[in-house]
């Protein structure tokens, strides 16, 4: 049967998780990665691979949880794949793409970023890519035209990095947004470590890393709701943030991803693990009726989450940002989200700290926006502290 033309597909994000039969019971000790959900979201048929980086250990530990009939093309580098990232071609198969293919790489240069805002330091990542097709992502504005997950073996030397790194900050002394005691790094900024995990122990032994680490805290944000990451015992010294938004626009614009009446969900089983439970609030889309359906998303948290999670929560707010180039590549495979994303009479171009021309919503709008959105967390959660508005 011919696939059906690019853009119109319905959302995909309520199908992976949606199932006309109940599935069986899981067998004792069976883990989350080989359930039919997890090969749903990553079902891998071909890997691009640096020679150095399938003859890792790591490496060879990913290919062994592959079937044996992967086809795997050997490349010079895992940023610049022409047949991969290149290929406008492959805007049809955006999706597609993301489930069926990996890129395994050596990640070179380590080091480690003053932020300031989610976190104090983003750390050398794990990985880049995601499995997952959120339409406002901004990680594949550099690479055209695929965007699948990319996984870094060398962990051992990213890890050994990260703790002489710790080390010589020595305690944090003063207070701030990102945390009162402990330096945050986040190590999840181009990726979702809980989707990478269905492949891959990185982000395992980065939580291992951090249990021995007293002054420091890991941090990376998800949309994926992996049970597997309960085992993980972070001792309190990993945070994970749960994005959230109103449903609507998660199963237009968050596709592929756990709904997010999961994700909220979760928060107490990942709490009662052992793990810090944040929220972002992100990214916000003006539309009509976002005030309402943001005002109906914080009364769900209330209502739902227990006084163990309320207590020690607090979120980010982040306001939407869209690109040109991400645009045009939207347009290929999902335009239905551009009729939201893209509003050239709310939005302005600005250089992001990073460098980049992107595109945001106009300063005047974005304040007041900010500011209703404020007045609604002070109404409907106000046990949910803000740690930073952007």
């Amino acid at each position: 049967m011919p696939e059906e033309p690019p853009g119109r597909r319905g959302p995909e994000q309520q199908s992976l998780f949606d199932w006309e039969d109940p599935a069986p019971p899981a067998a004792p000790n069976r883990s989350f990665r080989d359930s039919p959900e997890a090969r749903r979201m990553l079902d891998v048929r071909e890997v691009y691979a640096e020679p150095a980086a399938l003859d890792s250990p790591r490496g060879r530990q990913i290919m062994a949880r592959l079937p044996d009939d992967v086809r795997v093309v050997e490349v010079p580098g895992h940023w610049r794949i022409p047949s991969l990232h290149g290929n406008d071609g492959n805007i049809g198969r955006w999706v597609r793409i993301k489930t069926e293919t990996l890129v395994l790489g050596v990640k070179h240069k380590l080091t480690t970023r003053v932020n300031g805002r989610s976190a104090d330091w983003i750390a050398p990542g794990t990985s880049n890519g995601c499995a997952m097709s959120c339409a406002y992502c901004y990680v594949p504005r550099r690479k055209g035209f695929a965007n699948p997950i990319t996984l870094f073996t060398n962990i051992e030397a990213i890890l050994a990095h990260v703790r002489r790194h710790v080390r010589a900050q020595g305690a944090k002394t003063t207070p701030n947004q990102c945390d009162p005691l402990a330096w945050v790094y986040d190590f999840g900024e181009n990726g979702d470590c809980s989707v990478d995990d269905l492949v891959c122990d990185n982000t395992a032994d980065f939580i291992a890393a951090f249990r021995s680490l007293p002054t420091a805290k890991a941090s990376f944000a998800t949309k994926f709701v992996n049970p597997d990451l309960l085992a993980l015992d972070p001792q309190g010294r990993t945070r994970v943030r749960f994005s959230v938004m109103p449903p609507d626009d998660a199963r237009l614009l968050d596709i592929r991803t756990s709904p997010v009446p999961e994700r909220i969900a979760a928060a107490a089983d990942f709490l009662d693990a052992g793990y810090e439970v944040h929220f972002n609030l992100s990214p916000v889309v003006l539309r009509p009726g976002w005030e309402r359906d943001w005002a109906d998303l914080l009364d769900h948290l209330d209502d739902v989450l227990p006084a163990r999670v309320k207590e020690q929560a607090a979120a980010e707010i982040i306001m939407l940002t869209h690109n040109q180039g991400l645009h045009d590549v939207n347009l290929g495979w999902h335009p239905r989200a551009e009729e939201l994303l893209w509003q050239p009479d709310l939005q302005e171009t600005k250089r992001s700290q990073n460098g980049a021309l992107n595109v945001r919503y106009a300063i005047d709008v974005k304040q007041r926006s900010l500011a209703r959105l404020q007045d609604l967390l002070a109404e409907r959660t106000p046990w949910l502290r803000i740690r930073y508005a952007f």
